[in-house]
């Protein structure tokens, strides 16, 4: 059996929130087809640096103008593409909207939803970009001193 080349892939994207710490939103991108939730992120353009590409890919998935607040993390998984094993790592970012509006997403994805992070959590299809959510809502709501309105836990590693 012959063996896979192995390649790496990087993208970057955003974990927009808005409200009160205490009562925290995060937009999500979905396709009604494969009944998917998922954070806005993209694959760079050439010379373009992470943050840019963050900014970029989250205004043109989600519709909304946003600026980044902060870097967060970054996650990294494995899958199979065209007789080539890829290792792809996204950086996500904490971002805030600052304008703009969600039918101007581009079509990738057909749907865009602002969720209270609980409904978020229990709609999103990956635990690992789930993770992420948590992982910005837990560095806001310490920032301001206040319990957290979503339990701080991590999925066992590679369960994505």
């Amino acid at each position: 059996m012959a063996r896979l080349k192995t390649t790496r892939a990087e993208s970057s994207g955003g974990v927009v929130l808005r409200g009160e710490p205490s009562a925290l939103e995060v937009v999500l991108v979905g396709r009604t087809e494969h009944d998917t939730w998922a954070l806005p992120k993209g694959t760079p353009v050439p010379g373009e640096s992470r943050e840019q590409t963050a900014l970029r890919e989250t205004r043109e998935e989600t519709g909304f103008e946003v600026r980044i607040v902060e870097p967060l993390d970054c996650i990294t998984y494995w899958f199979v593409m065209r007789h080539s094993q890829v290792r792809k790592t996204v950086y996500y970012y904490l971002m805030m909207a600052t304008g703009g509006d969600p039918s101007l997403h581009d079509p990738e994805y057909d749907r865009v939803t602002w969720f209270p992070i609980d409904r978020a959590l229990a709609a999103m299809t990956y635990s690992n970009e789930a993770d992420m959510v948590r992982r910005a809502v837990d560095l806001v709501v310490r920032r301001h001193g206040i319990a957290s309105p979503v339990p701080i836990v991590q999925s066992p590693a590679g369960q994505d």
